[in-house]
């Protein structure tokens, strides 16, 4: 056997194991909210310890996680170093939305049903802790030389913008490798995605009795003016085109409203959250100042109102850039192989944690167990799962990727 067939030797008879690694990482809730994500991130660290990788432990202040709105956050890292040359980080999610209603399956079960694991995140994204674990594990077992070290750096604060995850461990001087892969799906390597402005937009008004309502402002009549303005801005955004293969134009959308204090009182204020994508192509600045005109536009023709717009999360776009063509040229390789299709270099709409590395510079990309797209997974709704083929070949290029990259 060669060394590619050594290393899917290896992960084939290590298979089960890396099941049960994933179903118990599965077990373990990470809602975010409420972010309470440090037990998850001691039970990874005892998993690890148990397959022989020492896990570095990076508690995040308390002070600093409780002002981002969560609960606990420790961030883990393991270096296995080989020898001089360039290191190779895997960075994987652990943080999750809640389950929601609708599950069929328990959504922190980790029940396995015609070759499929269910739960939250089974698909996005603690399936990776398990493949890039199993694909370093299978990597190791080859015992051949390798030039350089690997990083596996499992976080917990993507959903909310990863401020406390990659960007803290950067800024704190805890890493900088030289290439990077991040969570994602089997059968397209992403190198480009959308950048993320979210805004938290207060219509403040005057409180009346319903019995005497033109001695009150209302803010949700001044709200509904500004939705309308908001989403004839979505309209027009339609026309701008993105040339990123993968993702198509910039959108907004409006998830969250409340306001009033009853049904027979004129509403005060009123409370919500926009959600505005932005394109590759899109200056993030000028994004958030025209969002926030049409916002002061609308507003103003309601005499009485006013209003205040506080930013939640401004996440920059991933470019494609050079420095990645030696992660995606081994991947899609490997991957075609596997899989047996073409794994296209392409965009996502989605936005990730991948940005903040590489603005720090390092080149990275995209790639990990799971389906064509996000839907087909579930991701984010009722009875996520992964394919466990799925599972087993992403392992397998991944490790077949890593030793290309440190051979």
């Amino acid at each position: 056997m060669n060394d590619y067939q050594r290393l899917d030797a290896w992960i084939d008879a290590h298979f089960d194991e890396e099941v049960r690694f994933l179903q118990q990482l599965v077990r373990v809730p990470t809602d975010t909210p409420p972010g309470n994500n440090a037990p998850h991130a001691e039970r990874t660290a005892e998993l690890l310890e148990e397959i022989g990788m020492a896990a570095e432990r990076h508690p995040v202040p308390e002070a600093e996680v409780k002002a981002r709105g969560l609960q606990s956050i420790t961030n883990l890292i393991v270096r296995r170093r080989y020898g001089a040359g360039r290191t190779i980080a895997l960075n994987a999610h652990g943080d999750v939305v809640a389950p929601g209603e609708g599950w069929t399956h328990d959504p922190y079960g980790g029940d396995i049903q015609d070759g499929r694991i269910y739960g939250r995140a089974a698909a996005v994204s603690k399936s990776d802790f398990a493949s890039y674990t199993f694909a370093v594990c299978a990597l190791e077992a080859l015992q051949v030389p390798l030039n350089g070290s690997i990083e596996l750096h499992f976080t917990y604060d993507e959903e909310v913008g990863g401020e406390l995850g990659p960007r803290w461990l950067l800024a704190k001087g805890l890493t900088k490798p030289d290439l990077l892969i991040a969570a994602g799906f089997s059968y397209e390597v992403v190198t480009a995605h959308n950048g993320c402005l979210q805004l938290e937009v207060t219509v403040h008004g005057r409180m009346a009795h319903a019995a005497i309502p033109d001695t009150g402002v209302d803010a949700l009549q001044a709200a509904v003016k500004i939705l309308h303005a908001l989403y004839a801005l979505n309209a027009q955004y339609r026309q701008l085109r993105s040339g990123v293969p993968g993702i198509n134009h910039p959108y907004l959308n409006v998830g969250r409203i409340e306001g009033g204090t009853n049904t027979n009182v004129v509403p005060g204020k009123v409370v919500f959250k926009l959600d505005r994508r932005m394109i590759p192509e899109e200056n993030p600045q000028q994004v958030e100042a025209a969002v926030r005109q049409a916002i002061a536009d609308a507003a103003a023709q309601s005499p009485g109102i006013t209003v205040d717009i506080k930013r939640l999360l401004l996440a920059n776009a991933l470019q494609p850039t050079a420095g990645q063509q030696p992660l995606v040229a081994a991947l899609q390789k490997h991957g075609k192989e596997l899989f047996g299709v073409d794994i296209a270099a392409m965009g996502t709409p989605l936005y990730t944690d991948v940005r903040l590395y590489g603005e720090a510079g390092i080149p990275g990309v995209i790639y990990g167990a799971g389906p064509r797209t996000v839907l087909e997974s579930n991701a984010k709704r009722a009875d996520e799962h992964l394919q466990l083929e799925d599972l087993r070949r992403a392992t397998k290029v991944v490790a077949r990727t890593l030793l290309d990259l440190l051979r």
